[in-house]
């Protein structure tokens, strides 16, 4: 945007700009026209026009020229003025929040100094959750965090998904400031995941609620869709097998066998010895033949689908590719090993109830 400013309003050409950067004059060529190319939007024109005109008054008053159009200039500019970086993660998150919101936009007008957030609600009325300054929103527009979504005398912003993982950022932060954990969290992790909360028991035994990433593994993803009759597409009880699973598996990596070849499950060779030659065993032995009696009984196929999806946290689509099958048919086929799954907890220690909590 520096780039495009000071080759639009100071005038200086694409090669200086491009030796002071470093980088090839195509590179600056391309910022320009893709800035140009964004003034077809309203916000981001205003945005820009704002930003070009504080920027040649800002240059006038260095080379000390007051001349009366440049005083006029420089009051008009002064009373509203883009909003800085920290005004902008200030008021960023509020907004963005309301704008995440099923059905929400940003309403605005030529010739209104503010704009609102609206959305409707289940009866049809429409809603308005938030009033921003217009700076501010021609300031979302030039991050890329709203979109135009429909043209006319009132024009109406969406959220985008550069929005989204800002919003997924900024909450991220917060909690980490909250907890106290500011130097050791990275908010960029953050907008890759969908975050929940539930309940869990710390050491002591007591209650408290835990965060965690919906998105981690494909067994969490699938769980979170729904059938044609509206319930999970995963049970709670099959995603706890397939957690139970993973758990062993996670156990099994340690003690003296890390090394282990658990590849030798994805084919119909046999059920590999796990017999070992002396030495501890200790519980990553007793997890490595929870996961062996498992895989086994399950047996190629669904063996291959749970150590694949479960275990290796490989995607469903990946699993199909891999396995040959059709598309969309490795979920149905991951519900079936982990109903056999559940059975098979059942049954290996009677009254079965999960290990993990």
């Amino acid at each position: 945007m520096r780039h495009y400013l000071a080759h639009t309003e100071q005038g200086q050409s694409i090669r200086s700009l491009a030796r002071e950067a470093g980088c090839h004059a195509s590179t600056i060529l391309r910022q320009v026209r893709r800035y140009e190319t964004r003034r077809d939007d309203f916000l981001v024109d205003r945005a820009l026009t704002r930003l070009g005109a504080a920027q040649s008054t800002d240059l006038a008053a260095f080379c000390d020229v007051e001349d009366e159009d440049t005083m006029t200039l420089s009051v008009e500019i002064n009373e509203v003025v883009m909003p800085d970086e920290a005004e902008i993660r200030t008021e960023a998150p509020r907004v963005l929040r309301r704008l995440n919101e099923p059905g929400a936009c940003l309403a605005i007008a030529e010739d209104m100094e503010k704009a609102v957030i609206v959305r409707e609600d289940a009866s049809g009325q429409t809603l308005r959750t938030a009033v921003i300054e217009r700076p501010l929103a021609e300031a979302l527009a030039l991050k890329d965090w709203v979109a135009l979504h429909s043209d006319g005398r009132i024009k109406r912003y969406r959220i985008t998904t550069a929005g989204r993982h800002a919003l997924k950022r900024f909450l991220a932060e917060g909690e980490a400031a909250r907890a106290g954990l500011t130097d050791e969290t990275n908010p960029f992790s953050a907008q890759h995941g969908e975050h929940g909360m539930r309940m869990d028991r710390d050491a002591r035994g007591k209650r408290r609620r835990v965060r965690y990433n919906a998105t981690e593994g494909p067994l969490l993803s699938l769980a979170r869709r729904r059938d044609k009759s509206g319930e999970p597409f995963l049970a709670p009880e099959l995603v706890a097998a397939g957690e139970r699973l993973r758990e062993d598996f996670e156990l099994a990596q340690l003690g003296p066998r890390v090394a282990q070849n658990w590849d030798r499950f994805l084919t119909a060779s046999g059920k590999p010895d796990f017999a070992t030659s002396g030495g501890a065993a200790g519980g990553s032995e007793a997890a490595r033949k929870r996961v062996a009696n498992a895989l086994s009984d399950l047996g190629p196929g669904l063996g291959d689908v749970v150590l694949r999806c479960c275990c290796f946290l490989e995607g469903i689509e990946a699993t199909e590719q891999r396995m040959g099958w059709s598309a969309r048919s490795g979920k149905i086929v991951l519900r079936i090993a982990l109903v056999r799954l559940k059975k098979h907890y059942s049954e290996a220690s009677g009254n079965w109830s999960p290990l993990i909590g």
